[in-house]
């Protein structure tokens, strides 16, 4: 089936390989997660036999011959550690295809850059801030329309489907920030019916948790900056398909784009992906601690985190994540507190960080309406939930008993926080309203 100049197959990675043996075919196992993520795309160096992969810090590379290579010739085309980590990627997320970018709006770009005038893309209202600001200020003035339906309204999502016939659906799931968890197969499913290309951001779940081209979706989409990096430390993005034409696509528009990452951050997430399953098990661990404990708190008015039980999606989580492995270690909880209360809790956290971003071995901690999701609309913040006392929990691997120590202290000094809000520092006048703006304008991780 050809879409969007893409054939369409089914690829359902097998649990068995074949091996020589004495000049026999063999099935063996595949190498479980772990295995596949330590040793996939790192073999040892060939020439002096060092067991970790060194870093190609080159931009050109010798030839013996007038366009005769040995593989690579400019590292904005390709660059060994490129290749290491794409093969480490495709094999986690049981894809056949991945290429690798700067970032992860790199990978969208990449992606969306194909479409021609008139085109649309359709995606859940709940869509990430940044795949918002790019579709809605970047490829609407190239004629790219975006028409986005509210989550968990599959009627709605099919008669977009149906009369608009748009190249790509874009969701993530879990979402960023409100943590709902949408059914992969029955969107991918739908999609198909149409000719839609399936579109799924996994960076909140991880391969260890999630493969979305499991359950019928035609391109994943990473963040590498989020867990794959773990240490917030590197920025990178990576796109995985099973479509041999979006691979192509994607190869072609990085090298035309300048939209390659280095050789030390591709390797740098090489090496954190090692300890991948590790990291996801521990962030989980405290996630779900975490939000047990913000449950029952009184301060605490919701909690949203998929591994609890009162969770509306939590029986979508346990089949389409690995429920035994966890749910990723992001929560969301809504505080009885006043604007100014909230931002002086997140503020007053001494463990979790008031930053962007997420993802990374230390616990971050921020307001998606002022931070993250400051560039969405008012009214669209609104339409989806996010609201003024939202908090957002990225959990790390720290002792989980120090985290809930440390939100029970800030919860003490917002509540004594009793100025009015002309005091908070969002305001405008002197403080620089037009420069926040601006800075919030550029910022939505």
């Amino acid at each position: 089936m050809e879409i969007n100049g893409a054939t369409r197959e089914t690829y359902v990675p097998s649990d068995k390989m074949s091996t020589s043996t004495q000049g026999k075919e063999v099935s063996v196992p595949v190498p479980r997660f772990s295995t596949r993520a330590v040793h996939v795309g790192q073999t040892p160096e060939k020439e002096f036999g060092a067991v970790a992969q060194p870093v190609y810090m080159t931009s050109t590379y010798k030839q013996d011959w007038p366009a005769q290579d040995k593989g690579y010739d400019y590292s904005r085309a390709g660059n060994p550690n490129f290749s290491n980590l794409e093969a480490q990627i495709a094999s986690l997320e049981g894809g056949r295809y991945a290429t690798v970018f700067s970032a992860g709006l790199a990978a969208f770009t990449a992606m969306c850059t194909g479409l021609k005038q008139g085109d649309s893309v359709g995606g859940f209202g709940s869509m990430y801030g940044g795949t918002y600001r790019l579709l809605t200020r970047v490829f609407a003035e190239q004629g790219i329309n975006l028409s986005l339906v509210p989550v968990g309204d599959w009627g709605a999502l099919e008669t977009l489907l149906k009369t608009e016939r748009p190249k790509l659906f874009i969701f993530e799931t879990p979402t960023n920030p409100l943590l709902e968890v949408i059914d992969i197969q029955r969107a991918a499913d739908l999609c198909k019916q149409y000719g839609t290309l399936c579109v799924v951001d996994n960076t909140f779940a991880s391969p260890y948790l999630q493969n979305p081209l499991r359950w019928g979706a035609d391109i994943v989409i990473h963040s590498a900056t989020k867990y794959l990096g773990g240490h917030s430390d590197v920025i990178g993005g990576v796109l995985v398909t099973n479509l041999e034409e979006i691979k192509k696509r994607a190869d072609f528009n990085r090298l035309c784009l300048g939209l390659n990452p280095s050789p030390f951050d591709t390797w740098l997430i090489s090496r954190s992906i090692k300890t991948l399953a590790i990291r996801m098990e521990r962030h989980s661990s405290n996630a779900l601690a975490f939000a047990k404990w913000l449950e029952s708190e009184p301060l605490v008015s919701k909690v949203t985190y998929p591994g609890l039980e009162s969770h509306p999606d939590h029986e979508v989580a346990v089949k389409q994540m690995e429920g035994k492995r966890g749910f990723s270690g992001m929560v969301a909880a809504e505080f009885r507190l006043s604007l100014r209360q909230t931002e002086r809790l997140v503020a007053s956290c001494k463990v979790f960080c008031l930053a962007e971003s997420l993802g990374g071995v230390e616990s971050l901690v921020e307001t998606p309406a002022s931070m993250t999701h400051a560039s969405l609309p008012a009214e669209e913040r609104q339409k989806i939930g996010i609201s003024d006392g939202l908090v957002r929990f990225s959990v790390g691997i720290e002792d989980v008993e120090d985290l809930i120590a440390d939100v029970r202290q800030a919860l003490e000094i917002a509540l004594a926080d009793t100025e009015g809000e002309e005091g908070k520092t969002t305001a405008g006048g002197a403080t620089g309203l037009s420069l926040k703006k601006d800075r919030r304008t550029l910022s939505s991780d």
